[in-house]
């Protein structure tokens, strides 16, 4: 087998891996989430009857609206536990290869939570790496690079998230 078609063998099984991981991660969240969800009763329990204001009679506009509010705010809850935020970095690992083929990306949600894919490409061979973050930290030792995609995102959240 050429050395050029070992080489598309093994970018493409690195992009299969790492769509496998975004998968699995996306998929033990929304496991998390279900166990939230689970805890909390499905439909809201029936509240005293207290005196409603005119016109927040139920099935009215007004009802509807504030039903509609409440909704949103659980919806944008959800959306800031989701893995949306991305940064990549490319760069030559090694003197010896060119093209920028070594790369770092992090995948955050709103907390700064989530996972740094790195993928280090030699002449011979590739090796990926996965590392967890946690409010924009990593328990693991982080290279320079990855370092650059976390704060490249930390940057683009502002003062009020991961502070």
């Amino acid at each position: 087998m050429s050395s050029s078609l070992a080489v598309a063998f093994a970018i493409a099984a690195l992009f299969v891996a790492v769509l496998a991981l975004v998968f699995a991660i996306q998929a033990l969240r929304a496991q998390s989430g279900a166990v939230r969800s689970a805890r909390l009763p499905e439909a809201p329990s029936p509240e005293p009857e207290q005196p409603q204001q005119p016109g927040a009679k139920p099935g009215t506009v007004r009802s509807e609206l504030k039903k509609l509010g409440k909704d949103i705010e659980v919806t944008r809850g959800e959306l800031r536990e989701t893995l949306q935020h991305l940064a990549v970095v490319r760069y030559d690992a090694f003197g010896d290869t060119g093209g920028k083929l070594s790369w770092s990306m992090a995948l955050l949600d709103d907390n700064g939570d989530g996972v740094v894919l790195t993928s280090i490409n030699s002449r011979t061979d590739a090796r990926t790496y996965a590392k967890e973050v946690r409010a924009f930290t990593s328990e693991a030792k982080l290279s320079p690079e990855e370092d650059e995609a976390i704060e490249t995102l930390r940057k683009e959240a502002g003062p009020t998230v991961g502070s």
